[in-house]
């Protein structure tokens, strides 16, 4: 078992011991992930220089990232979808939209390179 599929595993133990499957369809695990990054968000808003933005208070970051995982993961187990998988496929599409020789050092999206 991977490590992923451990922590998912986790996720819905924690979630089927408290009967709150009945509340994680897809939409608003979605929702909940959405909601997760904006939060995640919110501790950088406002913030532009490098130092503020060092300055963020870490366990606040990790319990926000931890939130966006965990729903990310519990979205992806409720789908079927293997996470191992759809990131390596993403990562494989990325590689072709994104050449080396073409995207290095730039921010440019796929379309203007």
């Amino acid at each position: 078992m991977t490590d992923i599929e451990k922590l998912t595993q986790q996720l819905i133990e924690f979630r089927d011991e408290r009967e709150w499957s009945q509340f994680h369809d897809s939409k608003n695990l979605a929702l909940a992930l959405s909601i997760e990054a904006s939060e995640l968000n919110e501790l950088f808003l406002w913030k532009s220089s490098p130092e503020d933005i060092a300055s963020v208070n870490k366990e606040r970051l990790s319990e926000e990232l931890a939130d966006v995982i965990a729903y990310a993961l519990l979205l992806a187990e409720k789908n079927n979808l293997n996470v191992n998988e759809i990131v390596e496929s993403k990562i494989a599409k990325n590689n072709k939209k994104y050449p080396v020789d073409k995207s290095k050092g730039t921010a440019k999206k796929y379309t203007e390179l």
